[in-house]
């Protein structure tokens, strides 16, 4: 995990928005791609990817929606710890509107314009997540015409795998990964690369990597 704290980078222009830390400070909402989790008041966590964000709230998309008002606690990549309510249902997920102390807020703003100075949104190069070998690398790929074609795993992280194939899927189709859905990010000799659409749980990860 990718440690941000305050200070010096309040001060950074985000470039496309003019905007600068203290601005954010106002709730200006920033597009933001990062993965991570949240956890509902049963207790259950569920994968999640940011749509965009602002020091008082986060716009979600997510397979499991809360009810309007109910508590949830998120595990952003990046940003860390935060939590709030939901504020109101979207298409595809909920907006939740955060509960922090203004040197919370602070320290969001700051790691917001960190995030977009840095261009590491949504870039597989710019994951920390682990990247491993599965021990049973052999796997079936659903491709977006309904085609399924057995490929190999050259390594697969929380948020992504690598892909030997001799099939060459367009850039930015859907690939499904056994039972995971993910989009074609990149294009190697020999392969390429996926983005899960959601991130896999840490428990799915380390149980034998089941996609």
């Amino acid at each position: 995990m990718l440690a941000v704290d305050g200070g010096p980078l309040q001060t950074l222009r985000i470039r496309g928005v003019g905007n600068e830390a203290s601005d954010l400070r106002q709730h200006q909402r920033v597009k933001v791609a990062v993965l991570g989790r949240y956890m509902l008041s049963d207790r259950r966590e569920y994968p999640c990817q940011t749509v965009d964000m602002s020091p008082g709230g986060v716009r979600l998309t997510c397979a499991v929606q809360g009810e309007i008002g109910e508590r949830v606690v998120l595990y952003l990549e990046f940003i860390g710890r935060i939590e709030g309510v939901v504020a109101r249902h979207t298409k595809g997920g909920f907006a939740v509107r955060l509960s922090a102390t203004p040197r919370k807020r602070d320290k969001l703003a700051s790691q917001l314009t960190w995030l977009a100075n840095h261009e590491i949104l949504g870039l597989p190069e710019g994951r920390s997540h682990e990247r491993v070998v599965p021990d049973k690398p052999g796997v079936v790929l659903k491709l977006e015409n309904g085609r399924e074609i057995t490929a190999r795993l050259i390594d697969i992280s929380l948020s992504g795998a690598a892909i030997a194939s001799n099939a060459a899927p367009a850039m930015g189709s859907i690939v499904t990964v056994g039972s995971t859905p993910g989009r074609l990010v990149r294009v190697f000799e020999g392969g390429f690369g996926v983005q899960f659409l959601l991130p896999l749980s840490p428990d799915r990860f380390h149980a034998g990597m089941t996609l």
